[in-house]
């Protein structure tokens, strides 16, 4: 098969366009699925019932369901209660909900990793709850979060390609609207798949080298 460059010189800058939204949705997703997560993750090891409950079944209904249910219940389920949303704030609204399910858990994990012993002599100190989380739990628990985080990450931003379903024209979909333009399907994924390589290796690097360097301190 003959390489048409001129193919790739037309088309690789429109799909570096939905890359960048790929990459924008992703770090919106991360960081409200990470305060979401947080939030969730210090409900489920907590004493108060209600919280610990409502978090489980929160984390329980949603690892428990695709994200593209989710995504299309949110889409075009909510219209019909008279919540319409843009395919930009539906993805970022689906993907933060998913991926915060994801990362409460692997909070939890982590805290709960930290010997208990630190929470008590944190709080014979005279410290809150929240204050030896924040001081004493947390910086230590981070450290440990690293790789499991990376992966949900990484993993968060190959799943944005499911927006495409909604419209919004992220990587994937301006891959699927210049094959149905030129029917050159095997030229034009194959280069979108080398972008979403591309991304995926970018944070598998800085992830590796934040875990390495991390690794000196322990």
């Amino acid at each position: 098969m003959n390489i048409d460059f001129s193919f790739y010189l037309t088309y690789i800058p429109i799909l570096a366009q939905g890359a960048l939204m790929t990459i924008a949705l992703t770090i919106m997703a991360v960081f409200f699925g990470t305060i979401l997560g947080l939030i969730a993750a210090l409900s489920k090891i907590s004493r108060n019932k209600v919280l610990n409950g409502l978090a489980s079944f929160y984390t329980w209904v949603i690892r428990g369901t695709p994200l593209l249910l989710q995504l299309w219940l949110v889409y075009y389920g909510l219209p019909q209660i008279g919540i319409t949303l843009t395919p930009f704030v539906a993805a970022t609204v689906s993907m933060s909900i998913c991926g915060g399910a994801y990362i409460a858990e692997i909070l939890r994990a982590g805290i709960q990793s930290i010997d208990k012993g630190q929470m008590e002599a944190a709080r014979s100190l005279g410290m809150t709850y929240l204050q030896a989380m924040r001081r004493i739990i947390l910086p230590q628990a981070y450290r440990r979060l690293i790789p499991p985080m990376g992966n949900e990450i990484i993993a968060l931003m190959k799943d944005s390609s499911l927006v495409s379903t909604v419209a919004l024209v992220e990587l994937l979909r301006t891959a699927r609207q210049i094959d149905s333009a030129t029917l050159r399907s095997l030229e034009i994924y194959i280069a979108a798949g080398l972008f979403y390589l591309a991304m995926t290796t970018v944070l598998t690097v800085v992830f590796d080298r934040a875990e390495q360097k991390l690794a000196v301190y322990e």
